[in-house]
């Protein structure tokens, strides 16, 4: 699954083995999010993480949230999701 616009969000949904991999995947967006000072808004249980990308200051999606949507799927990567 890729990226797509929903409600001026750009969305993510990861399915993932159990709660572990689900934290995990979690856990791996704290650094690129921290580092381009932007943060997603994050819904995860066991089997899914929901990742919803938007610039709160400017009423929906900017270039902010398409680098730190390129930089969640680095950071995703060696999951292998």
């Amino acid at each position: 699954m890729t990226w797509i616009e929903q409600d001026g969000k750009l969305v993510r949904d990861y399915k993932t083995p159990d709660f572990l991999t689900a934290f995990n995947l979690v856990s791996a967006l704290v650094a690129p999010a921290e580092a381009l000072q932007h943060h997603p808004d994050l819904a995860f249980g066991w089997g899914y993480v929901r990742v919803s990308l938007t610039t709160h200051d400017a009423g929906g999606i900017t270039e902010a949230d398409h680098r730190l949507a390129r930089a969640i799927d680095a950071a995703v990567k060696p999951l292998g999701l």
